[in-house]
């Protein structure tokens, strides 16, 4: 028994075993509860500042247009650049933008422009910052453990979901909401540090591209030539756009269905974190994803989105928020290991970008529908609609991946060898 704990304890942490990772995983557990910390702020001092959930859906949209628009041009790139430095670069403008964010804020003077400018410049330094942070992890483990390092990944941002809420809302009723942005920007040091300790001998950099006319085009063109790729990024649109909209539907509930204000908010962000970090444990230990497993996922998503929905209380749907956040973390480490294994490494940053482009920069679209609708309708409906979204998404996934015999295979896709083979070769020995 011990054995066999033992075994599976190497599975789920199998790229642990790479100082450069663990150094990196440790600080994104710093940096993103410091981020959790200061969504959660910003929403409550959206609301406080205008109440309005159309108000709360058009700053997340503000913050997520620029990865909409400017996401493709950072994956080239982080095709073209070193990503460690890169990142450095990236981290250094986000600590700064935090930092003027929280001295407005204590100093009583943010006003809900400055709130859309600072958003929309988060943005754009997110727009570089994710394709290199995607594809750096391919760096730091290996093709081989990339699956296990994204699905860690994910780990860590619900579990900081846990940490960054839960402090955030305990600063917001006791010092103030604008103490949780400094927090932030100091967060983000923590990045900068583990990324100057890394040892470069031990990374894996793929191989630059060189500067050239149309490589935007062409990264365009080689995600939509390949049948995986495609699929996958068609279901996280859906997704992303409709579903993935909690930053904006679960104020709303909070504060206009349940009357809990932003201990509420905080319980059940807290609840979803906790379930996506045993979610992302689970997938984690469970090997490299396949298209059945995503379209499942993606399927059981919208039901729990669509259960959430209904709750008739608050305690009920925080019961439900640790299955949901475990379904969510599943779609997105399923997504991702997918895209990344099956992109050929001179293409990676630009399908990774448009996995930001998917799951993020659809936001500044869905984030005011579906403000609009939990304003004017109820937070229920929006969040029902999300809920049909995902299994909508999953039912395409469905067809497409049976169309291309898929879904009953269960095989994992190869890369091919050169750029111009655009089509991935299956391996009928590799298992899912």
């Amino acid at each position: 028994m011990n054995a066999r704990i033992a075994a599976v304890s190497r599975r789920t942490f199998a790229a642990m075993r790479f100082r450069n990772y663990r150094l990196y995983f440790v600080s994104q557990i710093v940096s993103f509860s410091g981020t959790w910390m200061a969504m959660l702020a910003q929403s409550w001092l959206v609301l406080e500042l205008t109440g309005s959930g159309t108000a709360l859906g058009a700053v997340v949209a503000m913050q997520f247009l620029p990865t909409m628009l400017l996401a493709p041009i950072g994956g080239v790139i982080a095709d073209r650049f070193d990503k460690r430095r890169l990142i450095t670069i990236t981290q250094s403008a986000a600590a700064t933008l935090a930092l003027l964010l929280g001295v407005l804020t204590i100093t009583d003077t943010i006003e809900l422009w400055m709130l859309y400018v600072i958003a929309a410049m988060f943005g754009s330094v997110t727009a570089l910052d994710n394709p290199a942070r995607q594809t750096f992890v391919m760096e730091m483990v290996g093709p081989d453990d990339v699956s296990n390092a994204v699905t860690l990944n994910s780990v860590v941002v619900n579990g900081a979901r846990v940490i960054g809420p839960a402090v955030g809302g305990i600063l917001i009723a006791t010092v103030g909401i604008g103490q949780c942005f400094l927090i932030n920007a100091a967060s983000f040091v923590a990045v900068i540090v583990a990324l100057r300790m890394m040892t470069s001998d031990e990374l894996h950099p793929t191989e630059r591209t060189v500067r050239g006319r149309g490589q935007l085009r062409e990264g365009l063109r080689y995600a939509w030539s390949v049948p995986h790729l495609r699929t996958t990024l068609i279901m996280l649109v859906i997704i992303g756009t409709i579903t993935y909209e909690f930053t904006v539907t679960l104020p709303l509930l909070s504060e206009f269905t349940f009357s809990a204000g932003s201990s509420g908010l905080a319980a059940m962000t807290a609840l979803m974190g906790a379930g996506a970090v045993i979610g992302g444990l689970v997938v984690a230990s469970t090997g490299n994803p396949s298209p059945h497993r995503l379209v499942v996922i993606a399927a059981a998503f919208g039901v729990v989105t669509g259960a959430l929905a209904l709750m008739p209380t608050l305690w009920a749907a925080l019961a439900l928020m640790p299955l949901l956040g475990a379904c969510s973390v599943a779609v997105i480490s399923l997504s991702n290991a997918m895209l990344q294994l099956n992109s050929a490494p001179m293409f990676r940053g630009r399908v990774m970008a448009l996995f930001s482009v998917a799951l993020l920069g659809s936001t500044p679209i869905g984030g005011p529908i579906v403000g609009f609708i939990g304003e004017h309708a109820s937070p229920r409906v929006a969040i029902g609609i999300g809920g049909l979204a995902s299994i909508a998404a999953a039912l395409i996934g469905w067809y497409s991946f049976a169309k291309a015999g898929e879904m009953t295979s269960r095989r994992r896709v190869e890369i091919p060898a050169t750029p111009e083979l655009t089509q991935p070769v299956i391996s009928a020995s590799a298992g899912s």
